[in-house]
């Protein structure tokens, strides 16, 4: 195969790559199980489509002679620094209000949705059922048929902090009820918790392992409501029929945490702790995504521009990695002045492929040259491209961003598409300032016509991340310029 075909297959493999990397890390899919963590259970551990919601009076914690008593079925609201929680006598979290969050419960957890704690009596789950006393932001109760009594208060804050003891060892389950959504933006509404790691479960989906969980929710768009518990808990945890449940194995004498209503953003959920912020997704870029949100933040700061802030840090990346891509530079102009050397080659030596691969190679060699140095820039944007692509995808501070003109949202996308318009031309100017690494027409075309590939995929996606493919590939070319101009000086 002579050398040119060789670069036009490298050429169509990375774009492959391109593609694929974006299905494998990008499309929605479930997330792996907890590290160390038993994936699937016997039969007797794992609470299955027999397992049972049931109102039953369960006595194991109860004194064997105290008198069983209903408590009247009873809601309160509970309200503090203009934060509220409406919360049942069964333990039944059906609304979170908090003075800094604009968007409802209700739309992050669904119309169907609900958090309930329940108690554990077998394979059933059993509500609880206190009898209820409120004193402002603060409820007592007790179940007197299970012996368990209940104190909880409203932070100002909004977090709603409880407490359950009982004189016998018992257990506890977590319940949340919701229904799946994915939006137009790829918000979707998943199952979270935290044990030695962040495990992500979709709405419909059907899971269940065993493992510590610190921490456990509901995630959708740009929002989440969450469960702490102060000491970790062991547990079963099952998901199906739109329903999560964890289950604690162990039976404890106590159980308290706290279940509040949070916007993702990472500097505010690293406030609140218990590592909170994993719940926002970065995937393996977090790396990179973590920094470039702190760069758009500072700049932010000093310019209140979402819009201006991406064009900071998308020249001080450039400025970052441009020692790396000077050489490539370097070596793509050696290629452009071989190219009347290369001609002559294929010229002289055109039936012989092997000869005109070995003549070439000895050419690359003896100037110094690098036929791969244009791939380089590419391989070099792509795990920033990625990062910068999450960093828009979960990072509440971007959400409503305008920027300036027609661009009032920089996590949307651009509603008339000049931004990735804008990309494919600079794309297009860059294909033609690199030296071709071929003398046939058809795969120069084909060349050609590959830069306006990348563009019709990022038509839909944020103009924020439009805007910085736009700048970093305008602003390479200046660099590149610049080398040229200064290697031909």
């Amino acid at each position: 195969m002579e050398s040119e075909q060789k670069r036009l297959l490298l050429a169509l493999v990375l774009s492959g790559a391109v593609l694929f990397t974006w299905q494998t890390y990008f499309a929605p899919k479930n997330a792996p199980v907890i590290e160390g963590v038993e994936k699937k259970l016997s039969p007797e551990s794992t609470m299955n489509k027999g397992d049972k919601e049931v109102q039953v009076n369960a006595t194991s914690n109860a004194d064997s002679n105290m008198e069983k008593v209903n408590a009247e079925p009873k809601v309160v609201t509970i309200s503090a620094n203009n934060n509220e929680v409406t919360i049942s006598n069964s333990l039944v979290i059906s609304n979170i209000v908090k003075s800094d969050l604009s968007e409802k419960f209700v739309d992050t957890i669904g119309e169907e949705g609900r958090l309930q704690i329940l108690y554990v009596n077998g394979k059933n789950l059993v509500p609880f059922n206190f009898a209820l006393t409120q004193s402002g932001n603060t409820i007592n109760g007790v179940d007197q048929n299970l012996g368990v009594v209940l104190n909880a208060n409203l932070s100002n804050d909004g977090a709603f902090e409880w407490n359950l003891s009982s004189k016998n060892p018992m257990k506890i389950a977590f319940k949340i009820a919701s229904s799946p959504k994915n939006d137009a933006s790829r918000q979707i509404r998943q199952f979270l918790d935290f044990g030695s790691e962040v495990t992500r479960t979709e709405i419909d989906d059907e899971e269940s392992y065993e493992g510590p969980i610190k921490w456990l929710g509901l995630d959708y768009h740009y929002h989440l409501i969450t469960n702490v518990f102060f000491k970790d808990v062991q547990a079963q945890v099952s998901v199906m029929n739109n329903t999560y449940v964890m289950r604690s194995v162990e039976g404890k004498r106590e159980y308290s945490g706290f279940t509040t209503y949070l916007k993702k953003e990472y500097e505010g959920l690293q406030k609140v702790g218990h590592k909170l912020d994993l719940s926002i997704d970065y995937g393996i870029f977090g790396i990179i995504a973590v920094p470039i949100l702190k760069g758009l933040k500072f700049f932010y700061g000093l310019i209140p521009n979402y819009g201006l802030a991406i064009i900071l840090v998308t020249l001080l990346i450039r400025m970052l990695l441009f020692p790396l891509q000077f050489k490539s530079f370097k070596s793509m102009k050696k290629m452009q002045k071989l190219q009347p050397q290369l001609q002559k080659i294929k010229e002289k030596f055109g039936d012989d492929p092997q000869k005109v691969q070995k003549e070439t190679m000895e050419l690359f060699k003896k100037s110094g040259a690098n036929p791969m140095s244009g791939c380089l820039p590419l391989i070099l944007q792509m795990p920033v491209f990625f990062a910068m692509y999450q960093v828009f995808l979960h990072s509440v501070e971007l959400l409503g961003a305008p920027f300036a003109f027609w661009i009032t949202d920089l996590s949307l996308k651009d509603p008339y598409y000049v931004l990735p318009a804008l990309m494919g031309g600079a794309f297009f100017l860059q294909t033609k300032l690199n030296p071709s690494t071929t003398a046939d027409p058809t795969q120069q075309k084909v060349m050609l016509i590959m830069p306006l590939i990348f563009p019709f995929m990022m038509k839909d996606l944020p103009a924020g991340l439009n805007l910085y493919m736009s700048v970093s590939t305008i602003f390479g070319i200046m660099q590149q310029m610049i080398v040229y101009k200064v290697i031909d000086d």
